[in-house]
Parts: structure tokens; C-alpha cells; sequence
């Protein structure tokens, strides 16, 4: 790689044509562009000032330098994060560490986290590339090297086209309802994409539905945790997560030891999801995503302002821009340890406090997670959950289960049909003919076709040799994007904003981490992660 390609702020002897000025979109007071409050059209771009300087990042098209916008408080309630948590609290939190913790005992619970500090780390990174420039990760690794970002690409294809997630979540709503799950799985897709479709800007919907799913659920799963659970239920999940090094010889086994290596990968949102939080923050327009149009329904597809060709970057040689560019990293801190690291912590140590009362209740219980039927797990936990209380706290179990479902199932459609229309709009020659927004409609919309495809005529889940293959990919696919954010971070941004020595030696940890434990599985055990 030509070393000459990171260079400082700096003009360029040539002119940029396609350059693109934005007003600048402040998520504490932001001002609507023409489109959105009420002036028909496209918006038009400003004309480039005489005097434009640029970033040179890689071979691909520099980046005009703009004006970093004041960071809002860096205390704050709603934010980008919301996506993270609402992937991350799935079936891993609420049923693989439960799952562990009785079989192994709370202290396996050290292993967890690790796990979510380590993704708390790695979404501090992913923030940087994203808030310094409006552009996604993906338009980073392509400015490293495209193939990286193609093989995100496809990964995203094969990994997340699979409904599990609302497979889960209709399940236990058949178990409320008595309503096939097939039915309110397929009923839950169309009814996620009429919405997102109806949206005017689907960012806005999104954050506020799931900030209000993610309340429900953590207060609700902390209520029904303190009327089944015990004080030594709580004090043993708390005291677990510091018993660094514990690992019986079971877990060590061909059955288990996969089974650890993917709920590891599993502590929080797990794959690509770190790298489609990205787009989230652009869309929120954090940093120099302000200077970014956001993505419309495509109902309102046609008010969608004009796309640049390329993000931007601010004048670090500036001290009262660097001022700015802290503050928006103590914003991005809190969302990482506060809000992200927090809550999903917090359900966690309500679904074993949960698990761990169930199995008090009836020590049946463990043997049939033993046997890993989680179908049967499931019912077993909510069956305890009603001897502890009464008949109600097993439909409210089973509510939360759904409810999980569906704020996974929002997170993840939203979030690859995004990450896919936005590497389709930049790289795919002849895209740009089409508006983001009916990229994203056309992705959100295949998804949902062979989701639907899948629940009426094959398995719900896929193959289970193909899931090996997918569960592989994810894992895999977080290990390569630590490799991603070292070489974006490093190489492609300005040296007063690139990470330091400490972020870099955790990000390389969690690298060597994920895929030193995925290959160790494959070659010791002949199988990927569980």
C-alpha cells in the first residue's frame, strides 16, 4: 500500500465537480432541509466555494474539507446506540448465557463479559471512521481495499437473509396466542416493510419504536427477575463475571466448547451489526454525517435530497473544530458505556437471574437445556416462572421472547437493507441512476420476499449444514472487521484523529480473540460455533 495516499489536510491542484454542500444537520437542533418540512423536490447543492480544500484518502475520490457541526450533550437518552441494543438483546442474552450459566455456573459468565467489552470497544472505533468522514465503514474499507468491502457484501447476503430471529420471536407468540407462528412471522415481515416503506424518514420511526420496545423490555424482564429471583441469585450472576480464567474441562468438549465460542460472539450484537451502526450514526447526523441526506420511505423516495458521491472531513489542523471533534467523542463514549454496555448488561443479569430461579423451581429444568432443546428450554423457564408467581409471569416470559424477536427483526431488516443499498449506491456502476432510498426498498423488500419464501416451503432456519456455514461467516465476519478498523483507522484518517495505542492493542486483541477461538474450534473439534 502506497504510504503517500494518508496524507494531512490539505488542496488538491484539481477541482471537484461532483462536491456537494449540505446545511449542517445537528441532532440536538436540527433544521429540516426543504424536502422534509414541506418545499417539493430535490434539494440542490451549494455551489463548491473558490477556495475548496480536500482530504486525500486512498485512490478513491478525496474528501472536501466542511465545518464539524457542535456536538449536542454528550448526556443523553436516545441515540444511534438503541440499534445496537435492540440487535444485541436476542435469543444470546436472553437464552445461550442463561443456558451456560447452568450447565456451567455463574463464573462462566467472565467469558460474557469480556464479550460485550470488547463490542463496546470496537463500537468507539466503528464511531470514529463514521463520525470523522459521514461515510460508512464499508466506504472505508473500500478506500483500503474494495475486495474487503465486497466480501462484507456478500457475507451480509448469506448470513442474514435467514428470518431466525422472528422464527423465535413467532414462536413464542404462538405459545400467548395460539396463533401459528408461520402466520404472525409472515404477518410481522409485511407489516415491517409497509411500515418502513409508509416512513418519511425511517431513521426517526426506527429509533423511536425500538427506544420504546428496549424500555419495555428492560424494565420489565428487572421487575419479573426481582419477584422470581433471589438476592443469591444476583449476587452469584454479578460475582460470576470476575472469575477470570474459569473454565471447567466440559466446556473444553467438542459439544460445548463451540457452543461458548458463539455466545461469546453472541455478548451483544454479534456479525456485521457493529458495521451497519455506521450508517445509524450518519443517518442521526453525528459528526460529519450532518452533511449526509437520510434515508426516506419509499413512499417519500422522491423527496430524497441529493446523495454526494463521496462523505467529508473536517479541518484538524483547527483548534476549535478539534474542540468539537471531542466533544462528539464524549457523546459516542456515553452511548458506548452508558447506554450500550449498560443495558445490555443489565437484561442479561435479568434473563440468569431468571434461569437460575427456574432451575431452583425445578431442577428439570437444567437437564433439558443439557440436552440443548431450546424449544423445550424455553417452556420449561416460563413454567417455573409461573410456580414462582403466578399463571401470568409465564405469558409475560414468553411476551418478552416475542418481543425480542421483533426488535431484532426492525434492527436487522433496517440495517442490512441499508448497509446493502449503501455499498450498491457508491460501487455498483450504474446505481446511482436510483435514489438510496429505493435501493433500500428494493433490499428491505427482498428480504422480506425470500423470508416469506423460506417459512411457507422450507426450513425456517435453513438448512443445518448451511447455518454451520453462516454461523462460521458471522463469527468470522467479526474478527475480519477488527482487521478493518485497524487498517481504516490507521491509514485512512488524519493523524490527530486516529485512535490510540490503547484502542489499538484492544481492537487487535479482539481480532485475534474471535478468530484465534472460531479456527481453534474448527481445527481441534472439526466444527464452527453452535
Amino acid at each position: 500500500m502506497d504510504s503517500s495516499d494518508v496524507n494531512a489536510d490539505r488542496p488538491l491542484s484539481r477541482d471537484d465537480p461532483a462536491t456537494t454542500h449540505t446545511p449542517p444537520r445537528v441532532p440536538a437542533q436540527r433544521s429540516m432541509p426543504a424536502a422534509e418540512s414541506g418545499g417539493a423536490g430535490t434539494a440542490e447543492p451549494a455551489p463548491a466555494p473558490a477556495d475548496e480544500r480536500f482530504y486525500k484518502s486512498g485512490k478513491l475520490e478525496p474528501l472536501p474539507i466542511r465545518p464539524l457541526p457542535k456536538a449536542p450533550p454528550s448526556i443523553h437518552i436516545l441515540g444511534p446506540t438503541v440499534f445496537l441494543v435492540a440487535l444485541g438483546v436476542g435469543m444470546g442474552e436472553s437464552y445461550m448465557w442463561p443456558r451456560l450459566v447452568l450447565i456451567f455456573g455463574p463464573e462462566i459468565r467472565w467469558l460474557f463479559l469480556i464479550g460485550v467489552s470488547l463490542q463496546a470497544v470496537v463500537m468507539l472505533e466503528m464511531s470514529r471512521y463514521a463520525m470523522a468522514t459521514g461515510e460508512s465503514i464499508f466506504f472505508g474499507a473500500a478506500r483500503v481495499f474494495k475486495p474487503l468491502m465486497w466480501f462484507f457484501f456478500v457475507t451480509a447476503m448469506l448470513v442474514y437473509i435467514w428470518p431466525g430471529h422472528l422464527s423465535a420471536g413467532a414462536s413464542a407468540f404462538e405459545r400467548v396466542t395460539g396463533i401459528p407462528w408461520q402466520g404472525s412471522a409472515i404477518a410481522g415481515m409485511l407489516l415491517v416493510g409497509v411500515v418502513f416503506t409508509l416512513a418519511k424518514v425511517v431513521y426517526n420511526l426506527l429509533e423511536n419504536v425500538l427506544s420504546i420496545c428496549i424500555g419495555v423490555l428492560v424494565v420489565g424482564t428487572a421487575v419479573v427477575a426481582a419477584m422470581v429471583g433471589s438476592f443469591a441469585d444476583l449476587s452469584s450472576t454479578i460475582t460470576g463475571m470476575f472469575a477470570f480464567g474459569y473454565m471447567p474441562e466440559e466446556a473444553m468438549s467438542p459439544a460445548w466448547f463451540p457452543v461458548i465460542v458463539g455466545a461469546i460472539a453472541f455478548a451483544g450484537p454479534s456479525g456485521m451489526q457493529q458495521m451497519w451502526y455506521t450508517l445509524h450514526l450518519r443517518d442521526k447526523g453525528a459528526g460529519m454525517g450532518a452533511h449526509i441526506p437520510r434515508i426516506r420511505g419509499l413512499r417519500h423516495s422522491d423527496e430524497q435530497e441529493s446523495m454526494p458521491t463521496r462523505g467529508f472531513m473536517f479541518d484538524t489542523s483547527d483548534p476549535e473544530e478539534m474542540s468539537k471533534w471531542r466533544g462528539w467523542r464524549k457523546w459516542v463514549t456515553f452511548d458506548a458505556f452508558v447506554l450500550f454496555w449498560g443495558i445490555t448488561m443489565l437484561v442479561t443479569i435479568s434473563f440468569t437471574v431468571l434461569a437460575q430461579a427456574s432451575a431452583r423451581i425445578d431442577p428439570g429444568v437444567t437437564a433439558v437445556i443439557r440436552d440443548g432443546e431450546r424449544d423445550a428450554a424455553l417452556d420449561a423457564m416460563a413454567a417455573s416462572f409461573s410456580a414462582a408467581g403466578s399463571p401470568i409471569l409465564g405469558t409475560v416470559f414468553f411476551c418478552f421472547i416475542a418481543l425480542i424477536g421483533l426488535n431484532a427483526t426492525l434492527g436487522l431488516f433496517d440495517s442490512f437493507s441499508r448497509g446493502q443499498a449503501d455499498m450498491t449506491y457508491f460501487f455498483v456502476p450504474g446505481a446511482k441512476r436510483f435514489s438510496i432510498s429505493k435501493l433500500y426498498a428494493f433490499f428491505l423488500w427482498g428480504l422480506i420476499a425470500f423470508g416469506i419464501g423460506i417459512l411457507l416451503f422450507g426450513p425456517a432456519d435453513g438448512p443445518a449444514a448451511i447455518l454451520d456455514v453462516l454461523a462460521f461467516l458471522s463469527t468470522f465476519a467479526m474478527g475480519s472487521y477488527c482487521v478493518v478498523l485497524l487498517l481504516v483507522n490507521n491509514l485512512r484518517l488524519p493523524k490527530p484523529i486516529r485512535p490510540g495505542i490503547v484502542s489499538n492493542l484492544v481492537i487487535g486483541f479482539a481480532a485475534v480473540f474471535y478468530l484465534g477461538m472460531l479456527f481453534y474450534s474448527l481445527f481441534a473439534y472439526g466444527v464452527v460455533v453452535s
